[in-house]
């Protein structure tokens, strides 16, 4: 058998032409990789478990004294960061939070919704898959306690 294929040649050449080369690997958005650093993946779950309500503040004692100094500093600002720590893999990211909780709220309703609140934004924001979200509750605010984040005084009188 012959073979019929014919191949397009420019006028009065003798070469074969040589096929279109497909430059790159496939898809754009397919090209190269993504890393998101632990910091980014420890923002996104405090800001999602401040949401919540019955959440009062984040972090131990010690991690909001030494917070609510930092804070006063000048260019400080709040971290919200603190009492979020993060571990971030290729695909998967694990979370633990310390928590305060406000007098009086159901304890387990508001770490349920912490969880689902923290899932969510991380999975939507960076795409990745949380594996587990371990919260701690180290202290309740009392109504008649003093609030030690809102006890800032102005720094010009």
């Amino acid at each position: 058998m012959t073979d019929t294929t014919q191949r397009n040649r420019p006028e009065g050449s003798d070469k074969e032409s040589t096929p279109l080369i497909k430059r790159g690997g496939g898809a754009a958005a397919t090209r190269g990789r993504t890393t998101i650093a632990d910091g980014v993946v420890e923002k996104i779950a405090g800001m999602a478990a401040r949401d919540v309500v019955g959440v009062h503040a984040m972090g131990s004692g010690f991690s909001r004294t030494f917070g609510a100094v930092r804070d006063k500093v000048p260019g400080g600002g709040k971290s919200v960061t603190r009492g979020v720590k993060a571990e971030v893999g290729e695909s998967q990211t694990a979370l633990d939070l310390e928590i305060v909780v406000e007098y009086g709220v159901s304890i387990g309703e508001v770490a349920r919704d912490v969880r689902e609140n923290v899932v969510a934004a991380v999975e939507r924001m960076a795409g990745l898959e949380v594996v587990e979200v371990n919260i701690a509750v180290s202290d309740v605010k009392l109504p008649d306690e003093p609030d030690d984040e809102d006890q800032s005084e102005p720094r010009l009188q």
